[in-house]
């Protein structure tokens, strides 16, 4: 009985340790992403001259470019329900990788929508539009967009048109 409970215990010290070696490689992965990440934001903000306009989102590695601050006085929350306009870039190329023309889509803000546009979309009010620029952990992370043809690890650039806010 007590080989058995040794075999178990060594076994599943094993398991454990492999796992959490697993999770210390996804985690250093994300670190360097992450890394790479804002390297590229600073030198595409600063090459486009971009350093008196565009502001940090805390420590998100976010930027916001206000090109229209809008009207009222809205208060934001997850069950914000927000109405926008929008073109999707990668931000290295320029390329439009989407739009919705004159087709206004609603999302609720907490849930269905990218971090980024979490974040940024509070920075204007109703009939503002804001410039959020991403690194890839806001927008699609390591996943290929293969509809929209983006690829994994892109940093983004969203041009939004807020038209409608309602909590």
């Amino acid at each position: 009985m007590n080989r058995i409970l040794l075999v178990i215990c060594c076994f599943a010290a094993v398991v454990i340790a492999t796992g959490c070696k697993k999770s210390l490689v996804g985690a250093e992965r994300y670190r360097e992403q992450a890394r790479i990440d804002d390297e590229l934001m600073q030198k595409y903000i600063t090459d486009n001259n971009l350093q008196d306009v565009a502001k940090r989102i805390d420590t998100s590695g976010v930027y916001y470019i206000v090109l229209n601050p809008g009207s009222g006085n809205a208060v934001f929350t997850n069950s914000t329900r927000v109405t926008v306009g929008y073109t999707a870039k990668l931000l290295l190329t320029g390329q439009t990788v989407d739009s919705t023309g004159t087709f206004h889509p609603s999302y609720t803000l907490g849930s269905g929508i990218i971090r980024s546009w979490q974040l940024g979309i509070p920075q204007v009010q109703k009939g503002g539009r804001v410039r959020i620029l991403t690194p890839s952990r806001y927008a699609y992370g390591p996943y290929e967009q293969p509809k929209y043809g983006i690829p994994a690890n892109s940093l983004m650039d969203f041009d939004i048109t807020l038209y409608d806010v309602t909590n």
